[in-house]
C-alpha cells in the first residue's frame, strides 16, 4: 500500500524540476552542451538566486568565426523543425494534387509515429516519392523549395553562426535531394548529409521507389559513418554543432563535435530573415502553391478547392459575358478585389494613332484588367498563349513571332487602328522585381502611357513556367480573394521619347524605372530566357 502513495509524490517532484529547468532556459537562444569527447567539463551554471533577471534574458551565441560548424537543418538553420510541409510541396508540385491529398490522408499515421522519427520520415518519403522521376524532383528542388526555405531561415543562426563559419556541414532528417540544391546554390554549404532515396530504372527512365537508405532512414551507425566521411577523416572533429532539439541525444553530430548548442524554440519566433539579407536575391520561382502547406493549411486548401473551381468559372464568365460597367460590381460580389487609380479623361482632339499602354506583366489577365479599367476593349500582343486562353479572352489577342521586323510591322498596323497594350518584359515575374524591357515598343510610338499592374494571391499562383499554362487564368481566379491593382502613370514626357531624340533603349529603361518606382519594385537586367533556364531548364520557346 506504500507504493501507490509514493509514486504521485515522485512524479510531482520530477514535473516541478523539469518546469524550473525550462523556466531557466527560456530566455536563452542556445543551450550549451559539452560533447563526451571533450577534454574539459563546462563550468556549472550559476544558481537562480545569484543571477539577475537581465542576465537570464541574455542571448548566448557560440563563437563560429573561422571554425568548422555542423548545422542541423530542421529546427536550427530553419526556424521550424517540421518536415511535413516540404514533403507536401514535393508531392503537389512534383507529383500531383492527388498525391498531395494521399499524403495528407497519411498524416495521422505520421503524427502517431512522430513527424521527425525514422518511421515517420519513411512513411512521408514513400508516399511522396514512390514512382516520382528524379527529373521532376530536381525541378521542384530548384524552382519551388528555395522560396519556402528562404522564408523559413533562422536569422540569428544565419547571421551569427552561418556567415562567419569556415566550413559548413548540414545534417537533415529529410532526403538529401530535397535540400541539397538550395544549400549549395544559395547558401554555399560545403557538405549536405541526409537520407538517400533508392531509384530504379524502368525502360528508358528512372523512378524513385520511395525507400530511404542512409541518414534519416537507416541505423545510427551508418549515420555516423557518413558524417565522419563528410568531415574529411576518420578522426574528424567539428568545432561547433548547432541542433534544433535537445531531446535528440542520438543526433549523429554529437560524437564528432567539441561543443553542441541547442536552439531555443522561443528565440525563433522573431528570427525572420528580411528579404534584403537573403544570401541571393529571390527573383524567380515556380509552382502553384502560394502558401506553406502545413497539415492544417493543406486540409483547408483541399476543402476549399472544389468551391474555388466553381468560383473561377463564375468569375471568368462574368468577364466574358457582362458589360464592363456591370462586371466591376459582379466581380466584387464574388470576391474579386480590384483597385484603379490615375485614369484621366481623354484630351480633346483627334489622334491619328492609338495610345500604346506599356504594362508590367504579372499574370495572363493583365490586358483584361487594363481593358476593364479603361471601359473599352484594348487589343494586346502576346508571345505565347494557349488556345484556351485565346478562346475565352474577352479582348483581341495577337501573337508575335519574335522576329523583330515582322513584330514591329504587326504592332504598327494595330496602332494605326487604335490603342494597344504591350508587356515588354515578355514574361511574368512573381516577386517585386521588373525584368529587362524590350526597346521595340519605344521605337514604334511616341504616345505612350506606363501602367503599373500588380496581382496578389493567397493560395494559388496564376502563372507557371513548367506546368500547364492553359490553366493559368483558371488557377488565378480560383483564389479565395484574387486582387488586382491598376495604376495609370500618365503619358511619357516628350523629351523621353524617340521624337525627343532618345534612343529606344533609353526610353525603355526610363519607363522601367518609372514603373519600378510606382510599384516599389527593383529593376533588373534579367530576361525571359534567364527565367526559363533556371526554372524549367529551357529557353522558354516551344518548338513547332
Amino acid at each position: 500500500m506504500v507504493l501507490p502513495t509514493i509514486l504521485p509524490k515522485i512524479a510531482a517532484h520530477w514535473l516541478f524540476t523539469f518546469y524550473r529547468a525550462a523556466r531557466k532556459l527560456r530566455g536563452h537562444a542556445f543551450q550549451y552542451c559539452r560533447s563526451s569527447s571533450a577534454t574539459t567539463k563546462p563550468p556549472p551554471p550559476p544558481s537562480s538566486s545569484s543571477v539577475s533577471p537581465a542576465a537570464k534574458c541574455t542571448v548566448v551565441f557560440p563563437d563560429a568565426a573561422d571554425k568548422a560548424v555542423v548545422f542541423g537543418f530542421d529546427g536550427a538553420l530553419m526556424r521550424s523543425a517540421a518536415l511535413f510541409p516540404y514533403f507536401m510541396l514535393v508531392a503537389c508540385e512534383g507529383g500531383s494534387l492527388l498525391r498531395g491529398l494521399l499524403l495528407l490522408c497519411a498524416f495521422p499515421l505520421v503524427w502517431a509515429l512522430g513527424e521527425r522519427s525514422d518511421a515517420g520520415v519513411r512513411v512521408m518519403a514513400f508516399v511522396t516519392f514512390f514512382g516520382l522521376r528524379p527529373r521532376d524532383m530536381e525541378l521542384v528542388a530548384r524552382a519551388v523549395l528555395p522560396k519556402f526555405y528562404m522564408e523559413g531561415l533562422n536569422a540569428q543562426v544565419y547571421s551569427r553562426l552561418w556567415l562567419p563559419a569556415r566550413r559548413k556541414v548540414v545534417v537533415t532528417g529529410a532526403p538529401r535531394v530535397m535540400v541539397e540544391w538550395f544549400l549549395k546554390e544559395y547558401m554555399a554549404a560545403d557538405v549536405v548529409v541526409g537520407g538517400e532515396l533508392h531509384a530504379v530504372r524502368v525502360g528508358r527512365g528512372r523512378y524513385f521507389t520511395g525507400l530511404l537508405c542512409g541518414p534519416g532512414g537507416s541505423a545510427p551507425a551508418l549515420k555516423h559513418k557518413v558524417l565522419a566521411e563528410a568531415l574529411g577523416t576518420d578522426n574528424a572533429m567539428a568545432d561547433v554543432a548547432v541542433v534544433g532539439n535537445a531531446s535528440q541525444l542520438d543526433h549523429p553530430c554529437f560524437p564528432y563535435c567539441k561543443e553542441v548548442y541547442v536552439v531555443n524554440r522561443e528565440s525563433t519566433k522573431t528570427a525572420l530573415l528580411p528579404r534584403d539579407r537573403y544570401p541571393k536575391p529571390l527573383i524567380f520561382h515556380d509552382g502553384r502553391l502560394a502558401f506553406l502547406p502545413t497539415p492544417s493549411a493543406a486540409l483547408a486548401f483541399f476543402l476549399f478547392l472544389p468551391l474555388g473551381v466553381i468560383l473561377s468559372v463564375i468569375r471568368i464568365s462574368i468577364g466574358i459575358l457582362l458589360p464592363y460597367k456591370i462586371s466591376f460590381g459582379a466581380g466584387a460580389l464574388f470576391g474579386v478585389r480590384y483597385r484603379t487609380s490615375g485614369l484621366r479623361a481623354p484630351e480633346p482632339g483627334v489622334k491619328r494613332r492609338g495610345v500604346l499602354y506599356v504594362c508590367t506583366h504579372r499574370t495572363l489577365v493583365d490586358p483584361i484588367m487594363l481593358t476593364a479599367a479603361l471601359q473599352k476593349p484594348v487589343p494586346a500582343v502576346t508571345y505565347s498563349l494557349s488556345r484556351l486562353s485565346e478562346v475565352i479572352a474577352p479582348i483581341k489577342t495577337v501573337r508575335l513571332t519574335r522576329d523583330r521586323e515582322r513584330d514591329a510591322e504587326t504592332m504598327s498596323r494595330l496602332l494605326e487602328h487604335g490603342d494597344l497594350a504591350v508587356c515588354p518584359e515578355g514574361t511574368t515575374c512573381r516577386e517585386p522585381y521588373l525584368l529587362r524591357f524590350s526597346p521595340l515598343f519605344a521605337e514604334l510610338a511616341d504616345d505612350m502611357e506606363p501602367v503599373a499592374l500588380d496581382a496578389q494571391v493567397t493560395t494559388l499562383y496564376g502563372t507557371t513556367a513548367s506546368g500547364h499554362k492553359w490553366l493559368d487564368p483558371v488557377v488565378f481566379f480560383a483564389n479565395p480573394q484574387p486582387a488586382y491593382r491598376v495604376d495609370f502613370l500618365g503619358a511619357v514626357p516628350q523629351e523621353w521619347t524617340r521624337a525627343g531624340g532618345r534612343a529606344g533603349a533609353e526610353v525603355a529603361n526610363w519607363v522601367q524605372r518609372r514603373l519600378g518606382e510606382a510599384l516599389g519594385y527593383e529593376c533588373t537586367g534579367l530576361t525571359r530566357r534567364d527565367k526559363y533556364m533556371m526554372l524549367a531548364g529551357n529557353d522558354g520557346v516551344v518548338a513547332k
